[in-house]
């Protein structure tokens, strides 16, 4: 068992020790950085390059094979499949931490993210992270709230940038200040360079409900800290997209809390679920008993593809602060949602410039339509919780 330090103790035992299954970090740092080596806690597998190549060659082939495979001809999304202007396709993505209390509620252009993942936190409610390709057209983005550690290594899956506003300091302020993650940050305690445009306040709402991205602001940040407006070298595409999957209905309700509101999953309490829509193919997100809507457009969230993704967990402190495995071949439970049906298989991640990868029990990569993803972390402690219908 990884030891868990209790808040307050020296930032350089933090990433060494509190990180469980999570490895050194090789990340996504400025322009011109090369890749550390990592090494994963937590995992008693190591994977060796030829291992790593092999099962990459494998997922070539079948992407040659099946024909309804979107292939990445340069002109196609990574993180949605779909046809996009070649410029923009190698444009690294902004990641934003949003609130999801029910008092920061709705956000602000969430509708426009490609991906969200959504994971617990403190309290037991759950907290949000939005990845976003186009977002230099956007006015802003909210609202938005602290990080977590956990949240910054599926941030550096995509190669992204990273925008938030706090942090857990004990557990995630080295990392935030290391050269691995380009960080937009507000000005608070615990941030060595703080993005002095990027963050402004609104006035309808209270704090700490109401801070959002200016992105024009946001843009000059990026700007002034040199950070790569595209992606580096270490980058891989992370998803398998396919057209024209056949249409099941054999998962059309998904609960990641179960259908009790009193659960401390995370999920339980803010009564999170996704009902699928025949119609569109697409999977519609309600949470506190109500449909889940962009402040921006008073429109339902609405995806593609849903995806459970299950992971060590455990409680770091008196504070109830939580910690998630993201790393290692530990072959973890994952279940793919599309089209109103079920793929179940395992993910793997083998290092920070890698993405988790999804396989069936073929070890086939799983296909998503293109659209789309929302993805949730599933303390695996509670995965009798879930129900899916």
């Amino acid at each position: 068992m990884i030891k868990i330090q209790k808040a307050g103790v020296l930032q350089k035992a933090v990433c060494g020790i509190l990180v469980l299954g999570l490895i050194c970090f090789a990340g996504c740092g400025g322009k011109g950085k090369e890749p550390e080596e990592t090494h994963p806690l937590g995992s008693e597998d190591q994977v060796s390059s030829a291992e790593q190549a092999e099962a990459n060659e494998t997922a070539e082939q079948t992407n040659q094979e099946n024909g309804a495979l979107v292939e990445n001809d340069g002109k196609t999304s990574f993180l949605t499949g779909e046809k996009m202007d070649p410029e923009q396709v190698q444009k690294r993505p902004l990641a934003v931490m949003f609130n999801n209390i029910q008092e920061g509620c709705p956000q602000a252009g969430i509708a426009q993210a490609a991906i969200v993942y959504e994971a617990p936190v403190e309290g037991r409610i759950t907290r949000l992270m939005g990845l976003f390709e186009d977002y230099e057209t956007m006015d802003k983005i909210g609202y938005v709230r602290s990080s977590r550690d956990y949240f910054v290594y599926c941030a550096l899956e995509y190669d992204a940038i990273y925008a938030h506003f706090g942090q857990a300091t004990p557990y995630v302020g080295e990392l935030l200040n290391s050269n691995r993650v380009d960080n937009i940050s507000g000005a608070v305690g615990g941030i060595d360079r703080p993005a002095s445009d990027t963050f402004l306040r609104s006035t309808d709402r209270e704090a700490p409900h109401n801070v959002y991205v200016d992105v024009k602001g946001l843009m000059a940040d990026i700007d002034k800290f040199g950070y790569s407006p595209t992606y580096h070298d270490t980058h891989k595409a992370k998803f398998t997209f396919a057209q024209n999957i056949p249409e099941k209905k054999d998962a059309l309700t998904l609960y990641p809390g179960g259908k009790e509101t009193d659960k401390a999953n995370g999920y339980s309490r803010v009564e999170a679920r996704f009902e699928y829509n025949e119609k569109d193919g697409k999977y519609y997100r309600f949470q506190y008993g109500s449909p889940q809507i962009d402040e921006n457009t008073g429109e339902q969230l609405a995806y593609e593809n849903v995806i459970f993704q299950y992971c060590y967990g455990e409680v770091r402190d008196d504070n109830d602060y939580l910690a998630f495995g993201c790393h290692g071949d530990n072959k973890k439970k994952v279940q793919v949602f599309t089209r109103g049906g079920m793929t179940e298989g395992t993910w793997s991640r083998y290092a920070d410039t890698d993405p988790a990868y999804y396989v069936d029990a073929d070890g086939n990569p799983i296909e998503l339509s293109p659209g789309k993803t929302w993805i949730c972390l599933i303390w695996e402690n509670y995965e009798q919780d879930v129900v899916i219908e």
